[in-house]
């Protein structure tokens, strides 16, 4: 039996009930264009090719591999491609039937991503993967139910904070179902939570080099005012400008606040301070 290794931070699910909950959640057709990240041993791999024609998975275990694709030798639509998933470039994939440089414009929008993610790299995979939207349909994960809580969390809730500011003008986050640890082998520490995420555009976000820096500021010093927190980047009657409370702090102010906040930022600093997705909020 293939051991799970703690560097890949690996927890196999082996429990059937899960297994059905999850396949119901993501619903795959015949001709869905769909990526598996980090398949492992397959538990959810091998009911996924059960109703698809073409399966790609990434996975960066040679021995996992070499295990997945004795289980799967049955399947000619399988693909499993060695890699570091965090420097996997989706553009390489390609829908079934289509091929060369007109698949491009065939695939736009069409992937849909799934994946139980190891939780050491997870949130600069999320962002890895935001930054290939326009490629993306639909992605399925299985993560730390805290950051899930933390993704999906409104403003002055407990868990808003960075995270959550961060993917609101990128995606849609719809928490499913939470899981066990009981359902993995080892089992984690902590609880696990399915969930769907949506690529998504409800703010209109011009300048996204300057909301990451306006968002890593307000949320540096959460008990500071914005008033204090942003004194580097803004005035307060900058601030209010933007329709924000200077004497507000970070966890009040809705994703819409911080864009308008790097809307008058951008009027000061027209060259974005960071690119856009390649912050790694905590």
């Amino acid at each position: 039996m293939h051991r799970a290794r703690k560097r890949f931070g690996q927890h196999f699910l082996h429990d059937g009930a899960v297994v059905s909950r999850i396949l119901e959640a993501i619903d795959p057709r015949m001709g869905d264009f769909m990526v598996e990240i980090g398949p492992g041993l397959g538990a959810i791999t091998l009911p996924l090719l059960e109703r698809l024609s073409e399966l790609h998975a990434i996975e960066i275990d040679r021995d996992a591999i070499r295990h997945l694709r004795e289980r799967t030798a049955w399947h000619p639509g399988f693909h499993v491609h060695e890699a570091d998933i965090l420097e996997f470039d989706l553009s390489r994939l390609r829908p079934p039937g289509s091929s060369g440089e007109t698949a491009s414009g065939t695939g736009r929008g069409a992937l849909r991503v799934v994946g139980n993610l190891p939780y050491n790299i997870s949130t600069p995979l999320l962002f890895r993967l935001i930054e290939q939207r326009e490629r993306i349909k639909d992605m399925h994960f299985m993560l730390q139910k805290e950051v899930v809580d933390r993704m999906a969390a409104s403003a002055g809730s407990e868990h808003y904070g960075r995270l959550s500011v961060m993917l609101a003008p990128w995606v849609a986050v719809e928490p499913l179902f939470d899981i066990g640890p009981g359902a993995f082998r080892p089992p984690p520490r902590v609880r696990s939570t399915f969930v769907r995420l949506k690529p998504s555009a409800p703010l209109d976000l011009r300048h996204p080099g300057q909301f990451s820096a306006v968002v890593a500021a307000a949320f540096a010093q959460r008990r500071k005012t914005l008033r204090n927190a942003l004194r580097a980047l803004l005035s307060p009657a900058e601030i209010v400008a933007a329709g924000v409370d200077p004497s507000a702090r970070a966890e009040t102010i809705p994703p819409a606040g911080f864009a308008a906040l790097s809307a008058q930022l951008a009027q000061k600093s027209p060259a974005p301070p960071s690119a856009e997705g390649r912050a790694s909020p905590k």
